[in-house]
């Protein structure tokens, strides 16, 4: 979950948001080269007082700013296209998890187990043990090592099922039915939170993902 000490993305808990952490820094390292090559030559133009008055074309010059952005491009679009599919959907998931969202709660159900449903409220506990205004009643219990797939939808208004640390962040549409997968690494609670504004209860509907070895999640489902 979010502290007061990180300032840059949380700690990834699936291997999809490693390598979104990992664009994400490739991308930024290649922004900070050409501000950096940009501003320098910004500061030449102002310091340097030599004039060329003879100079009327640079055909060698052109083809280089014409050429550098593409490769930069090409830089950028290679490890973004291998992101878009890895993201893409499962054909074999090992669980899946069907959520609904509600104003102002989510319902979770099992769909390969049988009467494994449940609603999951923001818990109103006040003792030490929870978090206030993330913890939930029922959590999403999750096995580990797990490829898992979620399928989204909303019986009201459009939702939005995000938790930050796995890099999962999908709409709960009325009427339609979304889907998107991910891969726990280790065990651990992840909190998010509804993303879409969709009432004014809209910051206090959180989701809690409660990840635990497969053995656990046996005796959990059982």
């Amino acid at each position: 979950m979010a502290t007061w000490s990180p300032i840059l993305s949380l700690d990834s808990a699936s291997p999809l948001m490693e390598q979104l952490i990992f664009f994400h820094d490739h991308t930024l390292s290649i922004l900070l080269m050409i501000t950096t090559m940009v501003s320098y030559l910004l500061a030449e133009l102002f310091i340097n007082n030599w004039t060329n008055r003879f100079l009327l074309e640079g055909q060698a010059i052109e083809l280089i700013w014409t050429i550098l952005p593409a490769v930069t491009l090409v830089f950028i679009a290679l490890p973004s296209l291998q992101l878009l599919y890895l993201m893409d959907e499962l054909k074999s998931p090992l669980i899946s998890i069907k959520s609904i969202g509600h104003q102002w709660f989510w319902s979770y159900e099992y769909t390969d187990f049988k009467n494994t449903e449940f609603d999951s409220y923001m818990s109103n506990s006040k003792t030490n043990h929870s978090f206030r205004l993330l913890d939930v009643d029922n959590r999403v219990m999750v096995p580990y090592k797990t490829q898992v797939r979620l399928l989204v939808t909303a019986s009201d208004v459009i939702h939005s099922w995000t938790i930050p640390s796995m890099g999962v962040k999908i709409d709960a549409t009325p009427g339609r039915l979304n889907q998107t997968s991910f891969t726990l690494n280790r065990a651990g609670l992840f909190f998010g939170q509804c993303s879409e504004i969709c009432g004014t209860n809209h910051s206090f509907m959180p989701i809690v993902v409660e990840s635990i070895s497969p053995s656990s999640f046996i005796k959990w489902i059982k």
